[in-house]
This record gives C-alpha cells, sequence and structure tokens, in this order.
C-alpha cells in the first residue's frame, strides 16, 4: 500500500504540492488524475524518493523507498519512457537494471518476452519508437517481480492493440493483488482502466473515491423515457417532485429525461401505478471526461481562448527525467 500523510513540496514560493493526503490500496488498479501542473509526477517522484518532500510523508507498506532493501522487488516504475541511454540496447539496459538489485539474469528475458520486444532486445534503444520504449519501461518495471506498480502515461505511444494489452495487464496485476497506481491524461482509458481514482488540483486532493462514485457524484444521473404519454407521465413526475425535461432527439423524437438522485425503478414504479406504457427505461451516466472537467475546471493553469490552442506545462517544476544509467555498455 501507498500512503501519503501531509506531502507538500515546495520550490521557492511555488507550491507543487500542498498538504496532499491519499491511499493507494492492493488489489485495484487506482487512477491518478489531474490537469497539467496538478503535481502528479512531482508527488509520484517524491513517492520514488527522487524529490524531497518539503514536509509530511510517503511510505510504501508503512516504509520510505529509500529504506526499501533490493527496491525492484518492492517496487516497479515508468515515470519517463525516454531516460534509457540511447546507445544501449533494451537486453543490456535490463541486465544493468537485474544486477543492480542482484536480480537473476534469467528475469530479463522473461520480462521481455511479456512486453513483446524479445525480437528487438538486441537493438539500441535509441532506435526504439515512443511506443516500444514504453514496453522497455514496463519491463524495467517489472523486472523484480514488484508489489507494487507506478505507472506515468503508460500507454502514449501505444497502437491500439497495445493500449488494449496495457490495460488488461493491469487488471491482471491488480487481480493477483498487486497495488497499481497510474497517471494518465488519457480519460476515457482511465475509465476503462481504474477501479479507485486519486484526482488532484493545483497540488490539493479533490476527491478519492471508485471511479464510479466520482462520476455520479460530479455529473449525477439520468434516466431516459421513452412513452406515447409522454406529457401526462411528465405531469406526474412533475407531481412527485422529480425533475424532468423533453427533448427532441434524432431518430427518435420527442423523450423524456428524468434528472437528479434517481433510478429506474422508482420511474418504472410511478408510470405502473398510472397506467402509463413505456418503451424506454434506460439509466444514463455522465463520462468521466464530464466529471474531471466539472471537478477541476477551477485547477486548470491555463485556460484556452476559443480558436487558440490550448497552453500546457510540464507536470509540476520537477518533472524531469528519472536519473539515467551507466552512460556505455560494458
Amino acid at each position: 500500500m501507498i500512503e501519503a500523510k501531509g506531502l507538500t513540496k515546495r520550490y521557492g514560493e511555488t507550491v507543487a504540492v500542498d498538504n496532499l493526503s491519499f491511499e493507494v490500496k492492493p488489489g485495484k488498479v487506482t487512477g491518478f488524475l489531474g490537469p497539467n501542473g496538478a503535481g502528479k509526477s512531482t508527488t509520484m517522484r517524491m513517492i520514488l524518493g527522487l524529490d524531497t518532500p518539503t514536509s509530511g510523508e510517503v511510505t510504501i507498506d508503512g516504509q520510505r523507498y529509500r529504506d526499501l532493501h533490493r527496491p525492484l522487488t518492492k517496487v516497479g516504475a515508468l515515470l519517463d519512457a525516454k531516460w534509457v541511454h540511447p546507445n544501449r540496447s533494451a537486453r543490456s539496459h535490463l541486465a544493468w537494471m537485474a544486477a543492480s538489485n542482484k536480480l537473476p539474469k534469467s528475469r530479463v528475458d522473461e520480462v521481455l518476452g511479456l512486453v513483446g520486444l524479445t525480437e528487438v532486445a538486441g537493438k539500441r534503444a535509441g532506435n526504439y519508437s515512443l511506443g516500444m520504449s514504453q514496453r522497455l519501461g514496463i519491463a524495467g518495471a517489472l523486472l523484480g517481480d514488484p508489489e507494487i506498480l507506478l505507472f506515468d502515461e503508460p500507454v502514449n505511444g501505444l497502437d491500439p492493440e497495445g493500449i488494449v494489452w496495457i490495460r488488461n495487464f493491469m487488471h491482471r496485476l491488480a487481480d493477483e493483488g498487486r497495488t497499481v497506481l497510474v497517471s494518465s491524461h488519457l480519460l476515457s482509458e482511465m475509465a476503462l482502466t481504474a477501479e479507485e481514482l486519486v484526482v488532484i488540483g493545483r497540488g490539493k486532493l479533490i476527491a478519492q473515491s471508485s471511479t464510479q462514485e466520482f462520476v455520479d457524484r460530479a455529473s449525477g444521473t439520468t434516466v431516459k423515457v421513452r412513452t406515447p404519454q409522454l406529457d401526462q407521465f411528465a405531469t406526474v413526475l412533475n407531481q412527485q417532485q422529480f425533475v424532468t425535461r423533453i427533448e427532441d432527439v434524432e431518430n427518435e423524437g420527442k423523450v423524456l429525461f428524468v434528472e437528479g438522485d434517481i433510478s429506474t425503478d422508482q420511474v418504472g414504479e410511478a408510470a405502473a401505478q398510472h397506467g402509463v406504457v413505456l418503451h424506454e427505461l434506460t439509466l444514463q451516466r455522465g463520462s468521466l471526461e464530464q466529471a474531471f472537467m466539472q471537478m477541476t475546471g477551477d485547477s486548470v493553469q491555463y485556460h484556452a481562448q476559443e480558436g487558440i490552442a490550448e497552453v500546457t506545462q510540464l507536470d509540476g517544476p520537477a518533472a524531469a527525467e528519472l536519473a539515467a544509467g551507466p552512460k556505455e555498455d560494458n
């Protein structure tokens, strides 16, 4: 389990992470979300001991990363797919990592096979595509068969097959009882991958909950109703203090929408009590993207003007590359 308590990181007068507390528990994929500049990468670097907190602490099963013995056997991480020295081959890079933690050489070929890089293991990493580099980074994270895994934007550069592969792979890791923390800006993918969410903005915690709870709390639910007795049923529901609206839907005609904290059971029972014929009764939930935009709107540092591309920045002042390995092959 990862546990942050009052985690704060300042760079001069800039506060990158502000009194942040959260938990990441085993057995589920946890999404780590926030706008650009929210402090996600800085927080992940502090988890891994690459940055020192100004105050507060973050522990891994009760220990700081720096105190872990053979840390690759406890924590695996992918923060930057391009931190590998370009003149090293994938196999040479992983062999160096394995030697640093006294891991068997046989593990190198095992993880290369897991991520589909066996055939290109002898090629220079500098010639890899971004997708291949991501797979190499994932192989490095898996090298020590760790209980805890951190991934920062792991699907960048992957083709659709690769995205599905990493999604299913993360689910399998969580099903094995591991702790999996994933940071990503691809909210549609996070909706399919993450069961739990930690959402931050301007370095502060906005929400920690299940993905479904986050979406429901932010965007609510709507019940879609199609009935030949539309106006009659709308009147019935309004008399029962339900909020309704009628819209013209393309290819469907007029449709009744019931909003608020309501279930299809309640709407169906009201229809039965008043003899209303139903042709459709569907619960509609908002998307993770809608919920995210609503919950983090005040935390976005740069807003685009109409017709102008959005300005982005690195995720925190400390979003530097993960320290590179040796510069030359031995």
